[in-house]
């Protein structure tokens, strides 16, 4: 059977989004218009859209049903 690799992130996931939508769009400021660089901006804005919900789903007006 395989077993699944398993690590410890160092960085919680909201910083770990942060830092590849800065970099995707860093990257995406070197290209000349096209489809590359539609993708970069896109995936960029996936980003910072998982960093809202991530920051939804942690805040304190969300509770556990009892």
């Amino acid at each position: 059977m395989l077993q699944r690799r398993r690590f410890k992130q160092t960085k919680p996931l909201y910083e770990r989004l942060a830092d590849e939508a800065v970099r995707l769009r860093e990257e995406a400021r070197s290209l000349l218009p096209g489809q590359r660089r539609d993708m970069l901006l896109r995936k960029a804005r996936q980003d910072e859209t998982a960093m809202q919900i991530e920051n939804w789903l942690r805040s304190p007006g969300l509770r556990p049903p009892t």
